[in-house]
């Protein structure tokens, strides 16, 4: 039973970096990694700094990918952040991404 839990565990691992990777390629796709890198604060924040603010805020997967489409200003300085040129679809997976960051 335990060599069961094991390769299941192995295979949702196997995904899950496959999805992450993925959604790492569509930021680098959209040019948000222009502005922002996973772990370091470049012009925007670091997303893992957007993750840990936000993960226990049940709307912020909604709020961030309007963001992401709109813009906004103020939440993590004074450097605007302009809207981007994605897909409502997209707006909320790279959020997931985000979020999912540890």
């Amino acid at each position: 039973m335990k060599s069961v839990y094991i390769a299941i565990m192995a295979v949702a691992g196997v995904v899950m970096a496959g999805q992450a990777q993925a959604d790492e390629a569509l930021a680098k796709a959209k040019n948000c990694m222009s502005c922002h890198t996973i772990d370091k604060k470049l012009v925007g924040p670091a997303y893992k700094d957007v993750a840990a603010k936000y993960k226990d805020d049940k709307g912020a997967a909604a709020m961030l990918a309007g963001k992401v489409k709109s813009g906004g200003k103020g939440v993590w300085g004074q450097i605007p952040m302009p809207p981007n040129n994605v897909t409502d679809e997209e707006a909320k997976k790279l959020v997931a991404w985000i979020l999912s960051l540890k």
